[in-house]
């Protein structure tokens, strides 16, 4: 299993197929998935987005959905990363965070996506990133302003409204 990266209470690795039930049960939480429009729907679906990302993301392998360990127990308690997406013509990579919510209220979001935003940065050298959060979904707003980011504007797509959250590389170097 590959380690991403790893965080005082975390581990970010690659996802394996025997990750499937765990990112299946998240998925069948209804108070998760009411925030992710493209969410799996079936069991299959579930395996199909594993199976894309345990090896990266299929066009840019950097990037991807990880599976997100806790230390102290071992457990798969949620799936978090970078994907790349195209909005409205710019390209921008997303810092994505799903936390099962026997986890919630713990700061586990934040520290996930806190350690994805730095990895994107220092590793992947990238400029720019995003939170692509449903605008009813207050907990993911305040991870994403507790990272640095900021309220840019309202998108919509064919799934429906979304707040866009942005931060700048030289925002964070100074």
């Amino acid at each position: 299993m590959s380690i991403i990266l790893e965080t005082k209470r975390l581990i970010l690795r690659h996802q394996v197929i025997e990750d499937l039930e765990d990112l299946w049960a998240l998925y069948c939480n209804l108070n998760i998935t009411k925030y992710i429009p493209d969410a799996p729907r079936s069991r299959a679906e579930a395996q199909e987005e594993l199976e894309w990302h345990m090896h990266g993301h299929p066009k840019h392998p950097e990037l991807g959905l990880w599976a997100t360990i806790h230390k102290s127990t071992g457990k798969f308690i949620g799936r978090c990363g970078l994907l790349p997406w195209t909005i409205e013509g710019q390209y921008d990579v997303e810092v994505a965070y799903t936390i099962a919510e026997e986890y919630w209220g713990q700061g586990l979001g934040t520290e996930a996506a806190q350690s994805i935003l730095n990895y994107g940065f220092e590793k992947l050298n990238l400029s720019r990133l995003v939170c692509l959060i449903d605008p009813d979904n207050i907990a993911s707003q305040s991870v994403a302003k507790k990272i640095g980011m900021t309220y840019e504007k309202e998108a919509h797509d064919e799934l429906g409204t979304f707040s866009i959250y942005s931060i700048n590389k030289q925002t964070v170097s100074k």
